[in-house]
């Protein structure tokens, strides 16, 4: 059996470059969402003390300035912080802003005290709005962040396609490439090709269809993950026969691709059929 090339380890493939089929200039850019994330200490912070100090800002105008109007305001706040998509941060902010409210706001002033319905029913807005706010950033940001996997997933196999129809790289590069894609996709340790051979029965298998059987049993990724126990082979055929196989390794953590994940990478893999076949059988 003859391994044709090494995949790449989880450590190296977040630091090495891709090569020319699907190099991308970096986006150097400092993006806000970013640098909250750099400093969620800070943001936190930020979120108890600005909607106290917006409330101790409005106090002088209370008499002038209906309590709707202080809500809306403080309500501005909570949202910012909200959108920041950082659940302390929201929640923390709408805690803030009733805290303010009832102290600054509310008669009995510089007291945590309550008579009013009608102010207990905005204190409680508040803390509504935070948390609805809060929850509705975070499921916009994993829904963006899904939508930029996929996206991610179609480039990759549109570069792999591309390097391939090209054949600007020889088979060993193909198989690295492809080693690379794959890996990123699955969230693998490594990932290697073998080239012929036979597939071992026991050995669990990634099917063309995206499923994984193992013994002749299907194995719930979704449930349990790739095995950690065992590498699992991804095979790749030409003309119907067995040219090699994938070698998958996901043995420092528990790796749940999902289905149309486990497709894109049989995709990819099939990709490098088309290199193998002037290779001897």
């Amino acid at each position: 059996m003859t391994t044709l090339t090494l995949g790449m380890n989880r450590r190296q493939k977040r630091v090495k470059a891709l090569d020319s089929a699907g190099s991308r200039v970096p986006d150097c850019r400092v993006k806000p969402q970013q640098l909250i994330r750099e400093h969620r200490g800070a943001t936190v912070g930020a979120a108890v003390i600005i909607p106290l100090l917006v409330a101790a800002a409005l106090a002088p105008f209370r008499d002038s300035v209906t309590p709707a109007t202080d809500v809306l305001v403080l309500v501005a706040v909570v949202v910012a912080f909200g959108t920041t998509g950082m659940r302390a941060a929201g929640l923390a902010a709408a805690l803030s802003a009733a805290a303010g409210f009832d102290f600054f706001l509310t008669q009995p002033y510089q007291s945590f005290a309550i008579n009013d319905a009608n102010d207990l029913e905005a204190a409680a807005l508040l803390l509504v709005i935070g948390g609805l706010v809060t929850e509705t950033a975070l499921w916009g940001q994993r829904t963006d962040a899904a939508l930029a996997r996929e996206v991610g997933y179609v480039d990759g196999v549109l570069a792999t396609a591309e390097s391939v129809s090209a054949d600007q790289l020889g088979p060993e590069e193909h198989a690295r490439l492809v080693s690379q894609r794959i890996c990123e996709v699955l969230d693998l340790d490594s990932c290697r090709f073998e080239l012929g051979g036979t597939l071992d029965p026991t050995v669990p298998t990634l099917n063309h269809d995206g499923s994984i059987t193992r013994a002749g049993r299907s194995v719930d990724v979704k449930r349990d993950g790739l095995p950690v126990d065992s590498v699992t082979a991804l095979p790749v055929r030409s003309g119907g026969a067995l040219r090699g196989y994938f070698v998958l390794t996901a043995a420092s953590h528990v790796a749940r691709p999902n289905e149309r994940q486990r497709r894109v990478a049989v995709l990819l893999a099939d990709q490098i059929a088309a290199t193998l076949n002037d290779a001897p059988r």
